[in-house]
């Protein structure tokens, strides 16, 4: 696609001073509708850019991670270069970062000197557990927020079931949660500074990374307030539901059966060919089958394993109920509504080739934003940033080159 292709928040020019998952996912956010994104790395770059699978010694993850950014890479230990950053917010809208609380400071970015460069300046802080407060300045990293949020017990297996440890999600949805969080607080805070009856200030947006896990976390929090209960993990069930678990199918695979209405319910015995567990007493109600699920599910599982995966599928879709197999990439990458929205796409990276690619969200049709480019090489962009919105010249950065100042 077009390095010129517009989107929703096309105008708008963030700078990105973070590392690893939580600061550099919102900026993908914004980057992808359309937003400039300056990302100052370290010389050595990025710590996700060793992470993952590599090809040729760079990551794959990272193609998707640095999309749509620029990179410069800048030493900020030098006073040099911190004078460079503040050049370059005066032109910037806001700045993300996810050091921890005090670190930008420390470094001579604190939100005074930032704002005496520009006074509209949104700024956003992501951390462990915020700003403020007597745990501000405990180590975290998303896997830590997802476990203090409450996350982390409710994914494991369900008591008694497994003496393994709690279950992760297998990607870092505590550090993505908190960067889609922040990318949100960005947008209400230019939203204030720049609406018609705004008043041009610049905001702090302050997100942690516990806390965005726990705004996740539906009602557990008025259970135990009200109630005195605590909810357990359920493995693939829903506490709240029933039928709606991960079924074997004759093939091995998984199949989600989601048919925790009454009339779902009612097609999914249909379709089993079980009308008694329609009449059972045990089974009438959502309330029944939740306190009943165990002799449910292991009904639904008799069945299913009578059926290759995609003869499942197909009796299910028949019936119109909810489900699906357990998508690993491979049938992600085949999925044709994927393919039909956008969702898969084929991107050519200058570093990998054509490399595949999940899509923008949200889609916003008219004007739905692009992958103008993959991850860039470490600092590939200082130069060119440097003169275009810096106003340095050639010559004074090569002397910040020469100096170690930048890369």
């Amino acid at each position: 696609m077009s390095a010129q292709a517009a989107g929703p928040l096309a105008g708008l020019r963030v700078i990105e001073l973070g590392h690893f998952v939580a600061a550099p996912f919102c900026t993908r956010l914004l980057g992808d509708l359309g937003a400039e994104i300056i990302k100052v790395e370290p010389p050595a770059g990025d710590p996700v850019r060793q992470w993952g699978e590599m090809k040729d010694g760079s990551s794959l993850w990272w193609s998707v991670h640095g999309r749509n950014k620029h990179s410069i890479a800048l030493d900020l230990k030098q006073p040099k270069a911190v004078e460079i950053v503040l050049r370059l917010v005066g032109h910037c809208d806001a700045l993300v970062e996810n050091f921890r609380p005090n670190q930008l400071s420390r470094l001579g970015l604190g939100d005074d000197v930032l704002r005496r460069a520009k006074p509209g300046l949104v700024i956003a802080h992501i951390s462990g557990y915020g700003q403020d407060g007597p745990g501000r300045d405990r180590a975290a990293f998303g896997v830590i927020g997802e476990a203090i949020g409450g996350l982390r017990h409710l994914t494991n297996h369900a008591p008694g079931t497994s003496d393994l440890p709690p279950v992760r999600v297998g990607v870092s949805i505590g550090d993505s949660t908190a960067g889609l969080y922040a990318a949100f607080g960005i947008m209400a805070a230019l939203w204030q500074r720049d609406r018609r009856d705004g008043d041009g200030r610049g905001r702090t947006v302050d997100v942690a990374l516990a806390e965005a896990v726990l705004s996740f976390m539906e009602g557990i929090l008025p259970e135990y307030g009200a109630l005195g209960l605590v909810r357990q993990p359920t493995g693939a069930r829903i506490a709240t539901a029933a039928p709606t678990s991960a079924y074997p199918t004759a093939d091995g695979g998984w199949m989600l059966i989601a048919a925790n209405s009454e009339p779902l319910f009612a097609r999914l015995c249909a379709a089993m060919g079980r009308q008694d567990l329609l009449d059972d007493p045990r089974f009438k109600g959502n309330r029944a089958r939740v306190q009943n699920v165990v002799a449910l599910d292991a009904a639904i599982g008799a069945w299913s394993t009578t059926l290759s995966a995609e003869a499942l599928g197909q009796v299910l879709a028949q019936a119109d109920i909810p489900s699906t197999l357990a998508y690993t990439a491979v049938e992600i990458a085949a999925d044709p509504q994927f393919r039909h929205r956008g969702m898969v796409r084929e991107v050519d990276d200058p570093m990998h080739g054509p490399v595949l690619h999940p899509g923008i969200v949200p889609h916003v049709p008219d004007d739905p934003g692009a992958v103008r480019w993959a991850g860039q090489a470490i600092g590939q962009d200082t130069d060119g940033v440097l003169e275009r919105i810096g106003g340095f010249t050639p010559d004074e950065i090569e002397g910040f080159r020469r100096g170690g100042i930048v890369r």
